[in-house]
């Protein structure tokens, strides 16, 4: 048989497959790059986009609520405007009644008995004054009960006034305002 050398050709076979692998290994790692890179490239853009969109809801966030801050202001204003308006109705619906409840005021006060302040809390009004005696404060707490307009007088106080009389008092007593039967069937209506 003949007698052939094979070493050389195996070593030469091994540099190949060698040198093969090594390049194989060099694309491998370039693809292996290009492809980390590309990733980073995709995810850094979605990351832009992200910030963008979220800036985006930030600013329009930051525009409705200024818009909610000007509703908010708005109604505001309204319920004032409301509120304004329903006093001013109030007052308008109640200035016949006040120049009624003045007027009995007026007509039930006897002889010997003067006012001294009027003040008013409400449905309540507070009278004071002077009288010259106690049978004139009797007398004006009957003529008040009897007036359509107020009720319910109650006397708080009492106190002998010497400068005025020997008879005479200091008086205060709270009565409460109402409406005749009449006129409140006439609002409802």
């Amino acid at each position: 048989m003949a007698q052939i050398n094979l070493l050389p050709w195996r070593e030469e076979r091994r540099k190949e497959l060698k040198k093969e692998f090594l390049t194989t290994v060099a694309l491998v790692v370039a693809l292996a790059a290009g492809v980390v890179l590309l990733a980073d490239r995709v995810v850094n853009n979605q990351i832009d986009n992200q910030d963008a969109r979220n800036q985006y809801l930030t600013d329009n966030i930051k525009e409705l609520d200024k818009q909610v801050a000007e509703i908010r202001d708005l109604q505001k204003r309204r319920n004032q405007l409301l509120d304004r308006m329903r006093v001013i109705q109030e007052l308008q619906g109640n200035r016949p009644i006040i120049v009624r409840v003045l007027d009995q005021l007026v007509r039930t006060v006897p002889d010997g008995v003067f006012y001294t302040k009027l003040s008013t809390k409400g449905q309540k009004i507070t009278i004071s004054g002077i009288a010259e005696s106690n049978n004139r404060v009797s007398s004006l707490m009957r003529r008040l009960e009897a007036s359509d307009w107020l009720a319910n007088p109650t006397l708080d106080k009492v106190h002998e006034a010497r400068e005025f009389g020997d008879q005479a008092s200091r008086f205060e007593l709270r009565v409460d305002v109402r409406a005749p039967a009449i006129e409140e069937e006439s609002e409802e209506g």
